[in-house]
């Protein structure tokens, strides 16, 4: 997994997670991480094959992490590294977790961290967000569209409820609360007779 520079510098301490239930303990929600990583160099490069010699043992770390749900796989191959849905040169990392707490974990206190060190070797800086973090209902896996409308949402408006990082996290209870406002007011929008916008100049 790569991530947000700003929020690696930030997040090391992670006493706003440990102290903070609301962040954890709403069982009814999962946590998605979407991130993406521009390569400098293909999978194939000699330049890369670091890189690529971790990607076995921090997938096997991650998937025996607690608090790992699922990860996104190409069918037949044991990672994703395979699927350019974000571009060519851009390969994606995309799971779920039950609680920022776990993924903040495995990303900082485990030996994934190390991996996180030498990004700069095999990826290109990023003007944009690169990392995006959303809740969505336990036992539903969203989808790499879904994923990369929030990146988009995250990149467009910057952190919200619907699209958030490390360091602007929100809580399960405040994303249901934008997603319930946002229904109602598309409801309200399509209801016969409302009224219609006023037209902009003129």
């Amino acid at each position: 997994m790569t991530d947000d520079t700003r929020d690696d510098a930030r997040c090391h301490d992670d006493a706003r997670y440990r102290g903070d239930n609301r962040y954890r303990d709403d069982t009814r929600y999962h946590l998605a991480q979407f991130n993406v990583a521009t390569l400098r160099h293909p999978l194939d490069d000699p330049r890369t094959a670091d890189f690529v010699a971790l990607l076995e043992p921090v997938n096997a770390l991650a998937d025996a992490a607690p608090g790992f749900v699922w990860r996104l796989v190409e069918e037949g191959r044991p990672d994703a590294t395979g699927m350019r849905p974000a571009g060519d040169d851009v390969i994606v990392n995309f799971s779920v977790w039950e609680s920022v707490e776990e993924l903040w974990d495995f990303v900082y206190r485990s030996a994934h961290l190390e991996t996180m060190r030498r990004r700069r070797e095999w990826f290109q800086r990023h003007a944009e967000a690169h990392l995006v973090m959303w809740w969505v209902p336990a036992g539903r896996i969203p989808t790499v569209e879904e994923a990369l409308e929030r990146l988009a949402l995250l990149r467009a408006q910057g952190p919200s409820p619907r699209a958030f990082t490390f360091n602007s996290a929100y809580t399960a209870a405040e994303a249901a609360a934008a997603e319930a406002a946002a229904a109602e007011a598309g409801a309200a929008a399509e209801a016969p007779g409302a009224a219609e916008p006023a037209a902009l100049g003129g």
